[in-house]
């Protein structure tokens, strides 16, 4: 009889215990669907506000022909929209003192360079991922509009959201 006591108040401990581990589960689920519904919504990624760039200034560079340009746009080989505003951006470095920061290598950088090569400055190699990293610039492609004094007066990711400048002369 002693043991039937001891068996069923073993039994009774564990379905105790087993309901207590069973209410903890439950609320740990609540806690994480609660988490999912306020993430439901939000992009993956933060938005990237290139004006954060406006009132630095570009480091100097000594490209061809070129020592404060008008008109900058940051380019990365592995970056899709890059390759598709490259011939928007020759067209607006006919125009302007441009110059073309490109950053990394292989043929795709060659695509790139031949896109806007012609018209435009160009840095490549480990000086543009040195200006890249000066700057600050975060997403690609970003476009500059830079004062005389080297000073950038407007970032857009977009060519066509930049203001209306200047021509070179």
């Amino acid at each position: 009889m002693t043991f039937l006591i001891a068996a069923v108040v073993l039994v009774g401990v564990l379905c105790v215990f087993d309901l207590l581990l069973t209410f903890a589960v439950l609320r740990r689920l609540r806690e994480h669907t609660a988490e999912l519904a306020l993430l439901a919504g939000q992009s993956r990624f933060a938005p990237y506000n290139p004006g954060v760039l406006v009132g630095r200034t570009l480091p100097q560079t000594d490209t061809d022909g070129v020592d404060r340009p008008q008109l900058v746009a940051f380019f990365d080989v592995n970056c899709d929209a890059c390759h598709e505003h490259a011939p928007q951006f020759a067209v607006a470095a006919r125009t302007y003192a441009a110059m073309a920061v490109v950053s990394g290598g292989g043929p795709r950088a060659d695509d790139l360079l031949e896109a806007v090569g012609g018209v435009a400055s160009v840095i490549t190699a480990e000086r543009a991922d040195s200006l890249v990293k000066a700057v600050g610039i975060e997403a690609f492609p970003t476009f500059l509009r830079v004062g005389p004094d080297g000073t950038i007066v407007e970032a857009q990711t977009e060519l066509s959201a930049l203001a209306e400048m200047a021509p070179a002369r």
